[in-house]
């Protein structure tokens, strides 16, 4: 079977590599010269655990490869996945001119049935939308070709996508003919052979589907947070608190730590949009703009302790920043809390030293450029008057604190991930400050 894959981003080339991984020909499309000639180079445009070793593998035996040209790429293609950028517009809804672009093309070039399948993130109703673009681009070719369009929404988790593809919990499609049914079960028989469900639905449930599973996800993450707060001020702990509510298997431990925010690409952006799609319609998700307030709310958090520790006044302090990419195991720093945090420091007169260990050239393309970054997370403790835990990684998870002292004058810690044990850090001599915590104070 051919595949051809239009977007080279996170979900594009994920989806290629790995269908490309069980014996597929996928031939990856994108109008970037450069990035095309790069990843024939075996050079990413991601970082993405494990991503790297299956491109190159495939590359070189020949079933995945890389394209600027649909019109070479489409001939002899089953299915054409849709794989383009979303991005939010001022309003918050989801900007489809990209996917419509490929509509169109598909419409221009295909000579014989396709099925073109929408993987990006689309609102309810794209998929119509994308009917009649192609069907447009045909008609202006008095071309009487068949075609099918489906939605297959990718439930990828940034630092966990090749096994997420390689071994999902669900697959869901959305079709509208037994045809397409058929053949996308076929593409994806590889993938349930251990008995991973695939979910066949009409194509609007599928697309409201992705929008409803992050943003329940999202929900999860705000009221832990909005939970987390509450304890503070009660002198509640709220690790206990998520301890004891996780257990409940209706509610499951996953997804509820609370922390200082979620970012990415995929959250913000969806929440916002699952809510304009229902304005559309003159309903008010109320739950979900509560979801995104306190969002943007909880990104502050940590800057507000920090003031408070130090009186208000940060002019000419220096902050250590450990982690910069919104979760560990990627350098997506789309929305990433770290931002928020580094302008307010820099806007209080504060100086960030700053260090992660894989975001930190993408890093430079979002931050201020008075961010001082550093070699490594010792280096970025150096004459800091606090460190900040901003993002999990595992490098962190252990620090050396009696070398961390005999460098950094400052002794206090403020952990944005609730990474570290506040006993464990006052008997080192810090101050410790977690979210949802009482605050625990050197002797």
């Amino acid at each position: 079977m051919k595949i051809v894959i239009v977007g080279t981003g996170y979900v594009g080339l994920v989806t290629g590599a790995c269908l490309a991984e069980v014996g597929t020909e996928v031939i990856c499309i994108d109008v970037d010269q450069k990035k095309i000639d790069n990843l024939k180079k075996g050079i990413l445009p991601i970082f993405e655990p494990g991503l790297d070793a299956i491109v190159v593998s495939n590359y070189a035996k020949g079933r995945l490869s890389f394209s600027t040209s649909f019109a070479d790429s489409i001939k002899g293609a089953e299915v054409v996945f849709v794989a383009v950028g979303t991005p939010p517009g001022e309003d918050g809804s989801a900007d489809l001119k990209y996917v419509l672009q490929v509509a169109d093309t598909v419409g221009t070039y295909i000579q014989d049935y396709t099925i073109v399948v929408t993987k990006s993130t689309v609102p309810v109703g794209t998929a119509q939308k994308v009917k009649a673009s192609i069907a447009a681009a045909l008609a202006k070719r008095n071309a009487n070709i068949a075609f099918d369009v489906a939605s297959n929404p990718e439930f990828l988790k940034e630092g966990a996508a090749v096994d997420d593809f390689l071994r999902p919990d669900r697959i869901v499609i959305g079709v509208e003919s037994e045809k397409a049914k058929e053949t996308l079960a076929r593409l994806y028989a590889p993938f349930v052979l251990n008995d991973h469900p695939i979910y066949f639905m009409d194509i609007p449930s599928a697309e409201m589907t992705k929008y409803a599973a992050n943003a329940m996800l999202a929900t999860k993450i705000s009221f832990m947070n909005d939970i987390a707060n509450l304890c503070e001020l009660v002198g509640a702990d709220v690790n206990a608190v998520r301890k004891g509510i996780g257990s409940d298997p209706r509610i499951g431990n996953r997804f509820i730590y609370p922390g200082i925010g979620y970012g990415g690409s995929c959250f913000p952006k969806d929440v916002k949009a699952l809510f304009h799609t229902a304005d559309d319609y003159k309903y008010n998700m109320r739950i979900l703009k509560a979801v995104d307030e306190v969002n943007d709310d909880q990104k502050h958090v940590l800057f507000k302790k920090i003031t408070k520790y130090f009186n208000g006044d940060l002019n000419g302090k220096t902050f250590a920043m450990w982690g910069l990419s919104f979760k560990p195991n990627t350098d997506d720093m789309r929305e990433a809390p770290s931002l928020i945090l580094i302008d307010a420091l820099l806007a209080a007169g504060a100086k960030v030293l700053a260090y992660d260990p894989v975001a930190m050239d993408e890093a430079k393309h979002y931050a201020d450029e008075r961010v001082i970054f550093t070699n490594d997370a010792f280096d970025a403790t150096k004459g800091a008057d606090a460190l900040l835990l901003v993002t999990e990684w595992a490098e962190f998870r252990i620090p050396n604190w009696e070398k961390i002292k005999q460098v950094m004058p400052g002794r206090v810690i403020f952990d944005g991930r609730n990474v570290y044990k506040a006993n464990d850090i006052t008997k080192a001599g810090f101050d410790y400050y977690g979210i949802g915590l009482q605050p625990k104070l050197a002797i």
